[in-house]
């Protein structure tokens, strides 16, 4: 763990082992952190919050410059860890990953410099009203597995360049991609305390730094269960909560559908589907809906390439858990008990070195209610929903308690735009997959729903980080 500018053991000792995804054997140990390990990395956020918030936002920014310096430099060590730790392709999707990551560090450190406050009117004469933003202090960060770079660095890096220290706790399953990232912290010398690694169960340690009374903001992304509980903990804190999505694409009659069919792929299999925005559903139009999923089905077999994440060839790797492919394999057999059909996929895939290898599945005849069409898959599964219309589209997208993203596919512009006027969702892809997004644009939940509350996405985060502090000058 990275504690206080060192690098340390849990005070108990203990260490848990990570194994990869992609061959099943060992590949490390990492520190089995408590909450006593937790406590230590506050008290060394909270003694260095006050001189990192007294740096200008320029000098926070050089700083950050040298930590995407850094990366820069281990862009190969860098993603080779990540296809390890989490199983996604090296050539089709690792590297992508670190070059995002200097992109977000990059990005927080331009957006410091233009955080600007208020010079609002006052109603005494003579008398000048300031409203500048003051960071909150130490900011608690829990992180998923699913990105285990540019998650953390969409969080971290926004909440340092305003001026606040952070502790971080990653999931557990990707601990080692999340000890690399912060020794790229570390070798940009960044002052002690200023960022703290604890590694160790989210339930111990994620849960002492949501409540701990020294933890001013907390910030998560993850299940909405586990977001359910990061809220509870820190009730009274400012909170930023990424969490779960529930698609839909949605392809109307009128849609280009080899633009559809391209769309799916992106938002049902990138990241073998483990992403909050993939294409969990698929609501195709009934008068298009055999040619889309016949169009679709032979693209998945002829262009999606399961395989080892190290081979040139791959486009999809494993699933990183046990816990993502039992879900996966209950969902198919749900659907499949509805009366849905497997078009391709559908079960593990044989002869690779762990069971976490599912192959692009498709499913026709998915009943809207069906868990695949209902709940958060996170596996490489496209469950198509027969509809017979614009206003159902809308309909089966806001019974849905998510409200992450959703996309259409039409050749009518006030149609995709009616839509997305309709649907209660934070974010609309009108004929671009759901997997399509900005780092720069404001990305969250709709209020209300069990997709969070806040915005990641440039400069947006800071005003979870910042709190407005107002200053009277008499005249």
């Amino acid at each position: 763990m990275f504690v206080d500018g060192d690098w340390r053991e849990a005070r108990s000792g203990t260490v848990a082992t990570a194994t990869s995804p992609a061959t099943g054997e060992a590949i490390g140990t990492v520190p089995d952190g408590d909450r006593t390990d937790a406590r230590e990395a506050i008290a060394a956020a909270t003694r260095a919050a006050t001189g990192w918030a007294r740096l200008s936002a320029f000098d926070r920014a050089a700083l950050l410059h040298r930590v995407a310096d850094v990366i820069e430099g281990k862009r190969d060590s860098l993603a080779r860890t990540l296809t390890l730790d989490q199983g996604k392709p090296l050539k089709a999707e690792a590297y992508d990953e670190v070059d995002e990551l200097v992109v977000y560090w990059r990005m927080a450190a331009e957006d410091a410099k233009r955080l600007g406050g208020l010079l609002p009117p006052s109603s005494g004469r003579g008398t000048r009203a300031m409203l500048v933003r003051r960071p909150r202090g130490v900011v608690g960060v829990i992180t998923p597995w699913n990105w285990p770079y540019t998650m953390p660095a969409e969080l971290i890096a926004p909440a340092l360049a305003v001026g606040n220290t952070v502790v971080w706790t990653p999931a557990p399953s990707t601990a080692i991609s999340a000890i690399a990232l912060a020794g790229c912290v570390a070798e940009a010398d960044l002052p002690p305390g200023v960022l703290n690694l604890v590694t160790g169960p989210g339930p111990v340690v994620g849960d002492e730094i949501a409540r701990h009374p020294d933890v001013n903001a907390v910030a998560f992304i993850g299940s909405t269960a586990t977001g359910r509980l990061v809220a509870e903990a820190a009730a009274g804190k400012a909170t930023l909560l990424e969490m779960g999505g529930n698609g839909p694409l949605v392809v109307l009659e009128d849609a280009d559908l080899d633009r559809a069919v391209e769309g799916a792929l992106a938002a049902c299999f990138l990241c073998a589907g483990q992403s909050c925005t993939a294409g969990e559903r698929l609501l195709v139009h009934e008068a298009v809906h055999n040619d889309f999923a016949d169009r679709l089905t032979a693209a998945v077999q002829d262009r999606v390439r399961l395989g080892d994440p190290f081979d040139d060839t791959t486009t999809m790797g494993p699933l990183n858990n046990p816990g993502v492919a039992a879900k996966m394999a209950a969902h198919v057999a749900d659907a499949v008990e509805r009366g849905a059909t497997i078009r391709t996929g559908g079960k593990p895939a044989a002869g690779f070195p762990t069971g976490l290898y599912w192959p692009a599945t498709v499913l026709t005849g998915v009943p809207a209610n069906a868990l695949a069409a209902t709940e958060e898959t996170f596996g490489p599964i496209a469950p198509i929903v027969t509809i017979g219309g614009l206003d159902e589209a809308v309909e089966l997208t806001n019974a849905s308690r998510y409200g992450l993203l959703a996309a259409i596919y039409t050749a009518d512009l006030r149609r995709g735009l009616d839509f997305a006027e309709r649907v209660r969702t934070g974010w609309v892809n009108v004929n671009e997959s759901t997997n399509y997004w900005e780092s720069h644009l404001p990305f969250g939940g709709r209020a209300g729903s069990d997709s969070g509350l806040g915005r990641v996405g440039g400069p947006h985060p800071m005003e979870t980080f910042t709190e407005l502090q107002t200053i009277i000058i008499g005249g």
